[in-house]
Parts: structure tokens; sequence; C-alpha cells
């Protein structure tokens, strides 16, 4: 039976859609509501903290089930049911708790959802993740603009809008070929045999710096540009620019990978990042954050569409949900929570444009540590090579 990819296409779409919604307009939801920065970022902190535990112990889960396809639509349900909590209670201590129960659910999805599709594309034998993945992206640059409209009057929609949008997911993720756990038929992995890979590990750890400056921006973003002057509409179409800015990458982005080196793609990540940090912190009038938005394009789904690669290349069949969803917990867990938590906790003390210069400072020490790091480690695998008698590729 041929494999329709148009489910994939469409189910990116809608779920990125829903991302629009609750990642762009929750901080502001949490501020309608009349909570402080810091209490905003304990709350946005705390979610990716329950990221951390979530992620592997799915991950695993997946691994082993009959079909990662059974544990996708259950999760799709749970984040669906919980966000529904939300709006039962203002008070901070039962929105923790709301936040951990959809966190749980929701944190494991992009990463199997990522798992699923590439493993559908090999079981194809051709087709591109790039374009699929380019359906999220405008998805989220359509509910931007949309959400952006409601969020001015209503932004208390936002949980309903999102459950909406999930179970149309569901619909979608119910036409996905099967695909298996691998370590179901009794071929067990550990886990530990993915922290043996080193290449992987100094990937994922460059990947997992230039995420805490990601964190911060995603947590307070949506507050820095309303301090300045900025509305929710204007921030939905911030949003749409970010988004749409992908789309070059990700429709040249089989070139990239064929003709750029891994460690050169994640470098130029990192500087697209210290660049938009820089100017965030410089910039005083909401509008001209407009245009330097377009650097989003240069930096998330660079990390994101590489890492996914790397980690479907690179880890054994027995361990692929595991591997994204190990990835996902240093970009959703534990980098968003430094980012937002302490982030939180910091700029209240020295406010935001400052933290924006300190995210800066960040990821260019990173980027200056891990170019020595990746050279070293280039000239190292180029010595092993020479010696052996056969040809390196990155």
């Amino acid at each position: 039976m041929p494999i329709n990819l148009t489910y994939f296409v469409f189910f990116y779409v809608f779920f990125y859609m829903a991302n629009a919604v609750y990642g762009t307009f929750i901080p502001l939801y949490f501020q309608h509501i009349g909570f402080t920065q810091s209490q905003i970022g304990t709350l946005l902190g705390l979610g990716p903290l329950v990221a951390i535990l979530a992620q592997p112990v799915w991950g695993l889960f997946s691994d082993r089930a009959k079909t990662k396809n059974s544990v996708l639509l259950f999760l799709i349900v749970g984040t669906g049911l919980t966000v529904l909590l939300y709006p039962l209670s203002n008070h901070f201590v039962f929105l923790l708790v709301f936040i951990c129960i959809f966190t749980f659910f929701q944190s494991p999805i992009f990463a199997l959802t990522d798992a699923v599709t590439l493993e559908t594309l090999d079981k194809r034998g051709k087709g591109n993740f790039s374009l699929i993945r380019m359906g999220g992206t405008f998805g989220f640059a359509i509910m931007s603009i949309v959400f952006g409209l409601i969020a001015q009057k209503r932004i208390d929609w936002l949980f309903g809008v999102y459950a909406i949008i999930l179970a149309c997911c569901f619909l979608l993720a119910l036409r996905f070929p099967k695909i298996e756990g691998h370590q179901a038929r009794n071929r067990k992995m550990p886990l530990w045999v993915l922290f043996r890979n080193r290449k992987l590990m100094l990937y994922l750890s460059a990947n997992f710096v230039f995420q805490i400056t990601l964190g911060y921006y995603y947590a307070f973003f949506p507050l820095y540009f309303k301090e300045m002057g900025g509305d929710s509409a204007w921030l939905g179409w911030s949003m749409v620019i970010s988004s749409l800015s992908e789309v070059p990458f990700l429709l040249m982005s089989k070139q990239i990978f064929r003709r750029i080196q891994t460690s050169h793609i994640l470098l130029g990540a990192g500087v697209a990042a210290a660049l938009r940090w820089y100017l965030f912190s410089s910039i005083h009038d909401p509008i001209w954050l407009l245009p330097t938005q377009a650097l989003h394009g240069l930096i998330f789904i660079v990390l994101s569409v590489t890492m996914a690669n790397v980690i479907n290349k690179e880890v054994p069949n027995e361990l692929k949900a595991s591997g994204q969803t190990l990835n996902g917990l240093l970009t959703l867990g534990v980098a968003r929570i430094i980012g937002s938590l302490a982030g939180g906790i910091a700029s209240e003390a020295v406010g935001m444009r400052r933290m924006f210069l300190y995210n800066f400072m960040l990821a260019f020490v990173c980027i200056v540590i891990f170019s020595i790091v990746f050279w070293v480690q280039r000239n190292h695998e180029t010595t092993k090579v020479i010696s052996s008698g056969t040809i390196y590729k990155d």
C-alpha cells in the first residue's frame, strides 16, 4: 500500500498552529491574570522540568511499544484534554499542577512525530523531511496572525482553540502508516549506547547551549515586545515573520546538508542567534524588532531539523525514538528551564533588555568554544582516517 505523505504535511500544519497559540500567547495569558515576571518564569520553567522526566519515559516506551503510533495518539489525547484544565483556576499553585500534567503529555510529541515521520520516509525510500516540516512553518505563521487578532479581546479562548486543533491532529495521525517499536521483539538495547557516540554528544551539547538562549526568548519575548509598546496583533505579525523566515532553509536543506559540514551548520545558527540577541538588546522601538525576527529562520529550524536528521542517521533503529526524545529532553526540558526559570528571576533583577545582552554573550562564548572543539575533533578524525587509509566524511 503506497504511503501518502499529505497526512504528515497537514499534521505538522495543525500541530504547529497549536504551538503558535500556546507557545506565543501563554505568557500573555499569565500576565493577563496578574502574575509577575518571576511567577511567569516559574510557570514556564516548571513545564520543561516535567519534560526532563517525560521525554526519556515516553521515548523508551515508544521504542518498546508494538507501534510508535499508539503512543503518539495517546499523547495527543492527553494533551488535548489536559489543556482544558487551565481555565478552571487562576490560583498559582493549581496552575503549577496543571502545567505539569499538560507538559508530561505534550513535550514528547515533537520528538515522537519527527521519529515516526523520518522512519516513514526511510520505509518509503524517498521524501524530504524538510518539505514536510515546512507545513509546520506555514501553520505557525497562519495561526500567529489569526490568534494575535483574537488575543486582543479574548486571550482566554487560547485553551479551547488549542484543544480543537489537537483534535484535528489526532484524526490526521490515525492515517499514518504503522511504525513499529524496534525493541518490541526482545531486541533490547540500553539507552546508554547513545552516550558512547562522541560526535552525537558534541552536536547535542552545542545545540543545548544555543537552545538556552531560545528558551529565554520563547518565555519573555512576548512580554518584552509588549513592554516596548507593541500590541498582540503586532506580536502575531512578528511571529509570522519568524515563522516564514524558516522557508528558505527548509527548501534548500538537502543541498545544505550535502555541501556543508554539520558542525558548521550548527555554528552558523549560533552566529545568527548571537546577532539576534544583540539587536534585541539594542533596539528601543518595537517596530524595529519585526525585521530582526527574520533571523529566526537561521536559528530554531536549522537547529531542530539538523539535529533530527543527525539523530536519525547516527542512532540505531532500536533507539531512534529515544534519541529524538533525548534531544527533546535537552532542548524542551533543561534548556527551557534555564532560559525561563533562571531568566525570569534575572529579568526582575536586571531587566529583559539586559538579559538579551547576556544571551548574546552566552551564544558568542559558545561559538568560540565549540569552534575549537569541533576543529580539534575533526583533526583527530582526519588523523585516524589517514592512518587507516579510508576517506573521512563528516
